[in-house]
């Protein structure tokens, strides 16, 4: 195979090899030289307007790769690539470009990968006992391909890297040598040797009839070394990758279970033929149970019944039914008895004679006894025939009842079965002393084996199948305790000795190793072996030679090499990559990146390498590719000017397309939409806030300063929670601003006019009083809910703008602190004595307090639109009352006192529909009682809320 492949590697061709006349540029990642060069490795690269030729090396090249005369040729619009053998040619270019050698070998005719290159794929099969000449000069292998190659001292050497000069490796293998195998080393582990090969993927691609992760054993149906097919005409062998095929089950050609049927044949027509006695079970299978008239033995063999009954239990054969006349027998419960003969005179007709009216007739010949003159009405046939199907047949000399394949039975008078397995049977020698248990099959059905007149499933020990009918078994050959396919064929000895290919031996062979008396083949991997496992290995073949965990491998690793001495790795020197042997002057490859090979030595040439390294995956300078002159020639050509050729590459910036230009433009558009949009989404939250704000002051502006004092305290309620005893910074805020102190109780100092109206009353702030004004609020629109039956509305007028709930809403100040104290005091004065009206039903409006305040109807700058309305119209509102109160108005629960007219000065308007008659008034808030007391928690006045 490897041989018409390298067949160009062969030629003999001159040692040195003259360079090109044209100069050209040689390049790899970020270098370029110009000069003369013989190299063909790599590719090619032209494009429009390039003065000189560019030629590519092994690499990965981008857009910004240097210097700029390749960064101009790659990204030209018309560049494109003429690779040598191995690499991929391409009329376009895709960067980024990364320029490599396919999976496989490529072998050039000259040094430095230098005149005709021929390229080798990774096989598709394994390379076996091939060995292909190599007259080369440079090599070059891709990443994870390593090659075998064999000297003329036929030392096998491993080489995994690529070899620019092969009159650089060492000593013992710059003579001729030849190259045995190619593999790829990324799978982990190895594949077998001969199920598989290791892609470039890293997985073991199996050969057909191999299986397994590795390829090591083969698939069902496959047997040998090679897992080769089991015959053609068996269903199954001795498979196995150590298996002889020898089959074991052949195929069947009419196989009952290819028609669904059990004890029975399939047809050409695909049907089951049942044999005698048998019909379809209750499940659907086919010729699975007994038909009427015949009973199911222990050993599965359906019998007929005896005659006269119709139908018996299976496993006994006792009757269960008989035919019309007959009549169990009182001994024998198998047996049905015939009718009695008698003429009509009441004589009993002897054997032989049925009644017929008043005498007895003789019956027909074939008959011993009879119910009629005909043949067909015997009840027991003649001497030497027996019953079938109603009427009398003979048996031939076989005991083989005539026109079937029943056999019969001189007890029964019948003709019975063979079995469920046999088609066909016999009784030599058949006479009437013959007894049914002399039958002997000589045919079985399909799947089923003849041994010694009985139908088997197989063969039993000492005998094998007949080659000539495949069914009958024969005995092995005194030989062999066991045999298969042939009596000669020995699968086990007698005497202590070893089958080996169907042969007694004393001891096993080579390669093969001892199980249950037989010697075994060993894996084709391994040369000697403890089992039959490819693992199971104790000595390699030469193509194999690393024995590792019982694995026969290839190769050691790349930093080592084999020691037939030893029979293990052995890590190389330092210095090598990969070598031969020990030592530093047995390196194939270095190490280091600023060395390259001599005489198998790695040599340092950083100082002589442009740009002060090898080339990665080549092991040379690529100065060492590039002559000044051609040769053979004087002076130096001048070479031309090439532009950029040491200049770094400086990436132009192109124009922007029209679609950029659009991208751009509607971005812009979309962000400044979206600023609108949030701008506006915050002056709506800031106007609803404003709104929000106005209706709590009551439709006045709020307007706050938000200086530092009061940035400072919004930043401390963010970071400590609100202010302890507040409710909130504005609080905080107010108070400070106030300078009011931050204490539970302050005083608080009214104006000169409102002292002198206060008569010099101290007003005591117990706290913030947000809970009492609501509470007192909360009082207020209790009572009037329960005088008034329907809500009064009240005039339009630009006096009652304010909205009712502006008090309870306002913020704190001091002038409600003095209305809260006008109303303590107006509630703890005893009342006044009422002026006359005209209805004695109602009660009379008390005078103006002394103390006014927006608790006080006539306290016209603080009272709700709601109440100054009731006040200007009280006179209609206590008419429209009168006629519903009582006749004694001052002990009407109408007109009686209450808390509510006792505070604002009115009357209540209605009953209360809910509470009944209060007899004493409950404590107030307010009243002297309750005023400065502790709250008492199971007492609590039910008007706090």
């Amino acid at each position: 195979m490897l041989a018409r492949l390298f067949s160009l590697s062969l030629i003999s061709l001159p040692a040195v090899i003259v360079a090109q006349s044209t100069p050209t540029v040689l390049c790899v990642p970020g270098q370029c030289l110009q000069g003369y060069s013989n190299t063909t490795i790599g590719a090619s690269l032209s494009a429009s307007g390039l003065s000189t030729p560019i030629h590519l090396l092994p690499g990965t090249y981008s857009s910004t790769t240097s210097p700029q005369v390749l960064h101009d040729a790659l990204t030209a619009s018309s560049a494109s690539l003429n690779s040598s053998p191995g690499f991929s040619n391409s009329t376009s270019i895709s960067l980024p470009l990364n320029l490599a050698l396919q999976s496989g070998l490529s072998v050039y005719t000259g040094n430095l990968y230098s005149g005709q290159a021929t390229f080798q794929s990774l096989p598709n099969i394994p390379v076996i006992n091939t060995s292909v000449p190599l007259s080369s000069r440079s090599l070059a292998l891709s990443s994870n391909v390593w090659i075998a190659v064999t000297s003329s001292g036929n030392s096998r050497t491993i080489v995994w890297s690529a070899v620019p000069d092969t009159a650089q490796l060492p000593t013992s293998l710059q003579s001729s040598f030849s190259l045995v195998d190619i593999q790829s080393a990324a799978c982990t582990p190895g594949c077998s040797a001969s199920g598989g090969v290791c892609s470039a993927s890293g997985t073991c691609q199996c050969l057909p009839g191999f299986t397994g992760s590795s390829c090591e054993s083969c698939a069902a149906g496959f047997f040998g070394p090679t897992c080769q097919a089991c015959p053609s005409n068996c269903s199954q062998c001795d498979e196995g990758i150590t298996g002889s095929g020898r089959c074991l089950k052949p195929d069947l050609a009419n196989d009952p279970a290819k028609c669904n049927c059990k004890n029975g044949v399939c047809g050409t027509d695909g049907k089951c033929q049942c044999n005698a006695g048998f019909t379809t079970g209750d499940d659907g299978t086919a010729c699975s149970k007994c038909t009427s008239g015949f009973f199911q033995t222990s050993s599965g063999d359906c019998q007929i019944c005896q005659i006269g009954c119709t139908s018996c239990s299976d496993g006994t054969g006792a009757c269960l039914t008989c035919k019309t006349g007959f009549s169990k027998d009182g001994n024998d419960n198998t047996k049905c008895n015939a009718p009695q003969q008698a003429t009509s005179g009441g004589i009993v007709c002897p054997n032989g004679s049925f009644s017929s009216g008043g005498q007895c007739t003789p019956c027909n010949s074939a008959c011993q006894t009879c119910t009629a003159g005909t043949a067909n009405d015997c009840v027991i046939c003649a001497q030497g025939s027996f019953l079938f199907n109603g009427a009398c047949v003979s048996a031939n000399t076989d005991g083989i009842c005539s026109g079937s394949n029943l056999i019969a039975d001189n007890n029964k008078k019948e003709c019975d079965s063979c079995g469920a397995k046999c088609t066909k049977c016999k009784i030599p020698n058949f006479s009437v002393a013959s007894t049914v248990n002399q039958k002997q099959c000589t045919e079985c059905l399909p799947g089923s084996f003849l041994s010694k007149g009985a139908c088997v499933d197989s063969c039993p020990a000492g005998t094998t199948v007949s080659a000539q009918d495949g069914f009958t078994c024969i005995p092995c050959d005194s030989a062999c305790s066991t045999c298969s396919g042939s009596p000669t064929f020995c699968l086990s000895c007698p005497n202590n000795q070893l089958a080996s290919s169907g042969k007694c031996l004393s001891s096993c062979p080579s390669s093969t190793f001892t199980s249950n008396g037989s010697c075994q083949a060993c894996h084709p991997d391994c040369a000697t072996c403890s089992g039959g496992s490819f693992n199971q290995c104790t000595a390699c073949p030469a193509n194999r030679p690393v024995l590792i965990n019982g694995r026969c491998l290839p190769t050691c690793a790349k930093d080592q090499f084999f020691d037939k001495s030893t029979g293990g790795c052995i890590k190389c020197d330092d210095s090598c990559d990969s070598c031969s042997a020990s030592g530093p002057s047995q390196c194939l490859a270095c190490k280091s990146a600023t060395q390259v090979l001599r005489n198998g030595r790695c040599v340092d040439v950083s100082s002589d390498c442009t740009g002060g390294s090898v080339i990665p995956g080549l092991g040379v300078c690529l100065n060492e590719l590039v002559f000044t002159k051609p040769d053979g020639t004087g002076a130096a050509a001048p070479l031309p000017t090439v532009t950029g050729l040491n200049s770094p590459t400086i990436i132009k910036k192109g124009r922007l397309e029209w679609w950029q230009i659009l991208l751009m433009v509607l971005g812009c558009v979309f962000i400044f939409v979206f600023i609108i949009w949030l701008f506006r989404r915050k002056q709506k939250k800031k106007r609803q806030e404003r709104t929000k704000m106005f209706m709590l002051n009551g439709g006045k502006n709020f307007t706050e300063k938000k200086g530092w004092k009061l940035r400072l305290a919004q930043m401390a309620t963010k970071l400590f929670g609100k202010v302890r005893g507040s409710g909130s910074w504005r609080w905080w805020w107010r108070t400070r601003m106030d300078n009011t102190p931050s204490t539970t109780a302050k005083i608080v100092k009214p104006s000169p006019a409102k002292k002198s109206a206060l008569g010099g009353v101290k007003i005591v702030h117990l706290g913030p009083s947000s809970v009492e004004r609501v509470s007192m609020d909360h009082l207020r629109s209790a009572e009037e809910a329960r005088s008034s039956p329907m809500p009064l509305l009240a005039p339009s007028s630009s006096r009652y703008d304010r909205p009712l709930t502006s008090y309870t809403t306002t913020t704190t100040n001091i002038e409600e602190e003095e209305d809260i104290v006008r109303l303590i005091g107006s509630y703890n004065r005893p009342a006044p004595t009422p002026p006359p009206t005209k209805t004695a039903m109602l009660i009379p409006l008390p005078p103006i307090p002394p103390e006014p305040s927006k608790f006080h109807p006539y306290h016209q700058s603080r009272m709700t639109a709601a109440d100054r309305f009731k006040h200007e119209n009280r006179g209609e509102y206590r008419d429209s009352m009168s006629s519903t109160s009582d006749s004694d108005g001052a002990n009407s629960i109408r007109s009686a006192p209450s808390l509510y007219s006792q505070i604002t000065g009115m009357p209540r308007k209605g009953p209360d529909a809910r509470v009944p008659e209060q007899r004493e008034l409950l404590n107030s808030r307010f009243s002297g009682s309750t005023f400065g007391m502790k709250e008492d928690k199971s007492k609590r006045n039910p008007f706090w809320k």
